[in-house]
């Protein structure tokens, strides 16, 4: 059956981009086809916009992302921020605080750009397994020698904080310490990782806010992912499909499960179920 989406938003890494973090010729044929259809195409997605690769952002029809989790909406042919929903300078601390009890690669996000913390990234592979993802990080972060001291001197609300732990047990117990701070989303996309914004903030609730502006339904917002931070946004969109890759959880919220993001299978999901084709792939 052929459903009617009017907007629809993709996480990227491990649903829109290959493993190897590449958009391929097919994802871009479908993405320009469904835009041609009017439908509104946008990143959803846990990175800055400093992280967003060139292609999307020059791709002809993308007008519009949501970056950090749902905690800045932009209009990407402008710059301008749309929406905004900060985690407070002093929460930010608080946060830092619990990162820097373990051996943690610190992030955080001001105005779409990501810092990070700058021994972290010299042993980046003690964080990260995947040589792609470590080449992205490094590639579209600012370094710093001292996150806590850029911390100190914006003094003022970040779009997201992060924290890359070298062991999960370590992740685990900081997730515990975190419960202790107030008004803050904790989430994650990577095996090893924490995402916190402000609480109540997620690319399911950007989604919606943004669709509001444009006359769009919630009914009419379909949403792609695979890690969880994405969950939230599966469950809140009119239809939320997961890869066939993504966490159990992730799957859980999802009204449908698609191929993996190997297989193209956002692309592969487009093609036969909102643009009527049968695509390359059935899935």
């Amino acid at each position: 059956m052929k459903i009617k989406a009017k907007m629809i938003g993709m996480d990227l890494d491990g649903t829109l981009l290959t493993t190897q973090k590449e958009l391929t010729a097919y994802t871009k044929d479908v993405l320009r086809r469904a835009i041609d259809q009017g439908i509104i195409v946008m990143p959803a997605t846990g990175r800055p916009l400093s992280g967003l690769p060139k292609e999307l952002l020059e791709f002809p029809g993308i007008m519009y992302a949501v970056t950090a989790n749902g905690g800045r909406i932009l209009d990407i042919r402008t710059g301008e921020s749309l929406y905004e929903c900060l985690v407070p300078a002093d929460v930010s601390s608080r946060i830092m605080d619990v990162f820097e009890h373990y051996d943690t690669l610190r992030e955080i996000y001001y105005d779409g750009i990501g810092y990070a913390q700058e021994d972290g990234l010299m042993c980046i592979e003690k964080y990260l397994e995947s040589p792609p993802m470590m080449k992205y990080l490094m590639s579209t972060r600012k370094w710093v020698p001292d996150i806590r001291a850029k911390l100190r001197e914006e003094n003022r609300g970040a779009d997201k904080v992060q924290g890359l732990f070298a062991s999960v047990e370590d992740r685990d117990a900081a997730k515990e310490e975190l419960k202790a701070v107030p008004g803050i989303e904790i989430t994650g996309a990577l095996e090893k990782n924490i995402e916190v914004n402000a609480e109540g903030v997620n690319k399911g609730n950007a989604m919606v806010r943004l669709g509001e502006s444009l006359g769009i339904h919630r009914e009419e917002i379909m949403a792609f992912g695979d890690g969880t931070n994405d969950a939230k946004m599966l469950k809140t969109a009119g239809v939320g499909v997961a890869m066939a890759n993504a966490a159990l959880e992730v799957k859980n919220a999802a009204d449908a499960i698609t191929l993996s993001n190997d297989e193209e299978g956002a692309a592969v999901y487009i093609d036969s179920h909102v643009l009527g084709r049968e695509g390359r792939r059935k899935c």
